[in-house]
């Protein structure tokens, strides 16, 4: 049996015609396709995974008075530990801690504790910086405790405003039997 070719010109003609059909079917289906939700959330894959990185702004050894027992509240046993002074050194800063801060503290039921301290340090040249420093301490594992916290510093306006400007982290480490702490505090950017 014989099949029968059309001529070349019928067959050129009836590509043509099936990929104009073609061509207007996409098209018609991208000018249905619904218009993109300026709401919609990016698409998390594109956005780059950027961590973020530190540098020390100071430490500081805070002096200590002994413990006061505050007594049990509804959430666990409450302290407050007064600050009598202490020294703080970094590469943009140098001082002393001023006394008349406390260290408040709450000894939770799961055995955390967190810690909400709130003092001023001053500057060799003379500028007063507020501390608050928000700790949360808990065992993790045999002879070690996680120790971090979020510090907000509060400067006057001039030579030290950088510090007003960024978000800080800090680490808190006990100097027993001496009665002090050694705090760092790392600049995040």
């Amino acid at each position: 049996m014989t099949l029968h070719r059309p001529p070349r010109l019928a067959a050129t003609l009836i590509r043509l015609v099936a990929t104009a059909a073609l061509a207007a079917s996409l098209g018609a289906c991208a000018q249905q396709a619904p218009a993109p939700n300026p709401a919609a959330p990016p698409d998390v894959a594109a956005i780059p995974l950027v961590l973020p990185r530190s540098e020390l702004v100071y430490e500081a050894v805070a002096e200590l008075a002994p413990t006061l027992d505050l007594g049990a509240g509804p959430l666990g046993e409450r302290r407050m530990v007064p600050i009598t002074g202490g020294t703080f050194e970094g590469p943009r800063l140098r001082g002393k801690v001023l006394s008349g801060g406390a260290d408040r503290q709450l000894l939770r039921k799961d055995g955390a504790r967190m810690l909400d301290a709130l003092y001023e340090m001053q500057t060799d040249d003379g500028a007063i910086i507020t501390v608050h420093n928000q700790v949360l301490t808990r065992p993790d594992g045999p002879g070690r405790d996680y120790r971090f916290s979020h510090v907000t510093l509060t400067a006057p306006e001039g030579k030290y405003a950088w510090l007003n400007q960024s978000v800080h982290v800090g680490t808190l480490h006990s100097l027993r039997p001496r009665p002090a702490v050694l705090i760092r505090v790392y600049r995040l950017y």
